[in-house]
């Protein structure tokens, strides 16, 4: 991406003031396990499963290794109160988590101190605090709630180094979804109202076509499914949720 290409990113806008007001009043919650991210709690390990695997075969890195990220930087890009980076500093990555409340930010800053870890934690627009040349780059759950899908990929695309690892997931726009993920779990108060909008899911077909245009290369989507027996778990069924690999072309 040219500097002037990327100055006129910075420049436009991807967050919605609603979804970032939204989450915002959930930051006191973002780490009880039984508050109103509970849903998240569940989903951490299926998703950290899938990205230490794509960490090691990317990097070459050793499954025994318990900091597989030594050395390297890492990009939440919508991080929340911090469920992703604290994980990922504690493989030894130097973070940085991004997000569009300050709430969030001010509640993922304060859980990180307790914890001892030191994350650069920041609140804006992406593509307005100059970050680049991160090893991994991430934004799960994040993609459906922007107002500019092409623009914020291509946000993530000039924070990654050109040999780096991003990571995305997203639900799909599907009717299983439609029914579970909005319809049923916002009824039932497994995830609050208002979270999700369904039209905003992009399916693996129009998220491979927006990583087309920000100059990166999709790899092949796992499912994130649910099953009474397994609960949430990672499948080839990509009809609920799904999450990919994402490399620069």
């Amino acid at each position: 991406m040219d500097n002037a290409t990327a100055t006129s990113t910075s420049l436009r806008a991807t967050i919605d003031p609603k979804e970032a007001a939204h989450f915002g009043k959930l930051a006191a919650e973002w780490w009880d396990p039984k508050g109103s991210s509970a849903m998240l709690h569940r989903l951490n390990p299926v998703r950290l499963a899938f990205m230490r695997e794509a960490i090691d075969t990317h990097f070459g890195g050793d499954s025994r290794n318990v900091r597989p990220l030594s050395g390297k930087r890492a990009l939440d890009a919508g991080c929340g109160a911090g469920l992703l980076c604290e994980p990922l500093a504690r493989m030894g990555a130097a973070v940085t988590g991004v997000d569009a409340a300050p709430e969030n930010i001010a509640a993922a800053s304060t859980h990180a101190g307790t914890m001892g870890l030191a994350i650069d934690y920041r609140a804006g627009e992406l593509g307005s605090l100059g970050l680049t040349g991160f090893d991994l780059v991430c934004s799960l759950e994040v993609i459906e709630h922007v107002t500019d899908k092409a623009l914020f990929l291509s946000q993530l695309a000039a924070a990654l180094a050109p040999d780096g690892l991003m990571i995305l997931s997203c639900p799909n726009r599907t009717m299983p979804s439609r029914l579970l993920l909005v319809e049923a779990a916002e009824r039932l108060g497994k995830v609050p109202r208002g979270t999700h909008d369904w039209n905003q899911f992009p399916t693996p077909e129009e998220l491979r076509e927006l990583a087309q245009g920000a100059g990166l290369v999709l790899g092949e989507p796992r499912g994130i499914a649910w099953s009474p027996l397994k609960g949430l778990h990672l499948s080839e069924d990509l009809s609920l949720n799904y999450i990919v690999t994402a490399r620069l072309a």
